[in-house]
C-alpha cells in the first residue's frame, strides 16, 4: 500500500479508505462472477436442462448481458440520486439473484438468478464514487486498486473454485457469493467515506458522451480489453494442459503471473500520475497487450512461455484497467461522470458477454492460434486509434487543489 503514496503529497486517510473499501466492493462482486467459471459447466450436467450447451453458456453469460443493458441507467441514476443509494440497490439485487440461483433446481432457474445478479449493474457508480472521493493527482492510484482487484480475484477464483465446490457444492457457492455481497453492502454503509454533493446535469448528457471522440475511443478500448480477456481463457487452460500442466495446478501459473505483474504495474501507474507520462504509459500498455497476443500465437508450446505471456498480459490489463476510467474522469464534467462511466461499463460488459461467444467460435474453427491472432489484430487496431488521442489535461478546481 505504501508504494502507492507520494512522499511529498500522500493520499489522505479518507482517500486511502475510499480506495481500499471501493476496491473490496468491486472485488467481492467480480469474485462472484468469476467463481463459478471453472466448475459450472461440469455441475450443470447434473441439472435438468444442463445437457444443453446453449443453456449452460447462457447461464454463464446472462450476467454480462444484463450488466450491459443496465450500466448506463445505473450510472445516470447515480448522477441524479447519489452514488451510495444506487450501489446499495445494485448489491441488493445481486444478493437476491444469488439466492435464486442457490435455490435453483434446474438450469432455467439458475439463468433467472444470473439475470437478476447482473441487473445490479454498479460498476459505473463505484468508479464514479472513487473519482468523487479522490483528488486528481491520486485518482489513478485508486483506479489502479480497483482495476487490479479484477485480475487478482480472477486468479483467486481459479484457485478457490474447485475445493469450494467439493466442500459446499454449487448451492453453497451461490450462498457464499450472496454473503460476500452483504459484506460489500456493510462496507458501503460504514466504511466508504461520505460522497460530496453532486452538481445536477443540465440534460443531453448521453448524446454529448456518444458524440465525444475521445470518450468513445476509451469505450472501444475497454470493450476490446475485456473481449480479449474472456477469449484468452477459452484457450489458455487447454494450452497449459497440452504443455504438461495438470488442471489442478493451473492456479500456480495464474497466481504467480498476477503477483509478478504488480511489480511492474505499480511503478508504471505512479509514473503516469506523478511524472506526467499518462499517455505514454497508456499506449505502451496497449502495445504490450498486442505483443502478448502475438506471442501466444507464435510461442505457446510450453508452460514456461505461457506463464511469461500471462504475466505480461496482467501487467497490460491492470495498467489499462487503472488508466482508462481515470482518463474519463478527467475529461468529463462531474455532473455527468456517472453517465459517462455507465457507457464505459456497458462496453466493458458487452466485451465480457461477446468474448465467450466469439472466442468459442474461433477456437472451434481455428484453434488456439486463431484466437490469439484475432486478439492481436484487435489490440493493434485499438493501438492505431489510441496513438492520436490527446493526453488528458490536469484540471485545477476552485481553491487551487487537485
Amino acid at each position: 500500500m505504501s508504494s502507492f503514496l507520494s512522499a511529498r503529497d500522500p493520499m489522505s486517510p479518507a482517500e486511502r479508505r475510499a480506495g481500499v473499501s471501493l476496491a473490496l466492493i468491486f472485488a467481492l462482486r467480480m469474485f462472484g462472477l468469476f467463481l463459478i467459471l471453472p466448475v459450472f459447466a461440469v455441475h450443470a450436467r447434473s441439472l435438468p436442462g444442463g445437457d444443453d450447451a446453449t443453456l449452460v453458456g447462457l447461464a454463464i453469460g446472462a450476467y454480462g448481458l444484463t450488466q450491459a443493458l443496465l450500466q448506463i441507467a445505473f450510472g445516470a441514476a447515480s448522477d441524479r440520486f447519489g452514488r451510495k443509494p444506487v450501489i446499495l440497490f445494485g448489491l441488493l439485487l445481486f444478493v437476491i439473484g444469488s439466492a435464486v440461483a442457490a435455490l435453483a433446481g434446474d438450469i432455467h432457474t439458475i439463468i433467472a438468478g444470473r439475470i437478476i445478479q447482473g441487473a445490479g449493474a454498479i460498476s459505473a457508480a463505484v468508479t464514479a464514487l472513487a473519482a468523487d472521493l479522490t483528488r486528481e493527482r491520486h485518482r489513478g492510484k485508486v483506479m489502479a486498486m480497483i482495476g487490479s482487484s479484477i485480475g487478482l480475484v480472477f486468479a483467486l477464483s481459479m484457485v478457490a473454485a474447485p475445493p469450494l465446490y467439493a466442500m459446499i457444492g454449487m448451492a453453497g457457492m451461490f450462498w457464499l457469493i450472496a454473503a460476500l455481497a452483504v459484506g460489500a453492502m456493510a462496507l458501503v454503509v460504514w466504511v466508504v467515506p461520505v460522497a460530496p454533493p453532486l452538481p445536477r446535469a443540465s440534460g443531453g448528457a448521453l448524446a454529448d458522451i456518444l458524440a465525444n471522440g475521445a470518450l468513445m475511443r476509451l469505450n472501444f478500448g475497454v470493450f476490446v480489453l475485456h473481449l480479449i480477456q474472456i477469449m484468452m481463457w477459452i484457450t489458455v487452460p487447454a494450452a497449459l494442459v497440452a504443455g504438461g500442466l495438470a488442471l489442478a495446478n493451473h492456479w500456480k501459473v495464474y497466481l504467480s503471473a498476477v503477483l509478478l505483474s504488480f511489480v511492474v504495474m505499480v511503478p508504471a501507474v505512479i509514473a503516469a500520475e506523478r511524472h506526467g507520462r499518462f499517455k505514454q504509459v497508456f499506449i505502451a500498455a496497449i502495445a504490450l497487450l498486442a505483443l502478448v497476443q502475438l506471442g501466444l500465437y507464435a510461442w505457446a508450446d510450453s508452460v514456461g512461455w505461457i506463464g511469461w505471456w500471462l504475466a505480461l498480459f496482467f501487467v497490460a490489463f491492470n495498467i489499462l484497467e487503472a488508466t482508462q476510467p481515470s482518463w474519463i474522469s478527467r475529461i468529463v464534467s462531474p455532473a455527468i461522470k456517472g453517465t459517462a462511466l455507465g457507457v464505459y461499463s456497458t462496453l466493458q460488459s458487452v466485451g465480457l458477454f461477446l468474448g465467450g461467444a466469439a472466442g468459442g467460435w474461433l477456437a472451434q474453427h481455428f484453434g488456439q492460434r486463431g484466437v490469439s491472432l484475432a486478439c492481436g489484430m484487435l489490440a493493434l487496431f485499438w493501438l492505431a486509434l489510441a496513438v492520436t488521442m490527446r493526453p488528458p489535461l490536469a484540471r485545477t478546481p476552485p481553491g487551487g487543489k487537485s
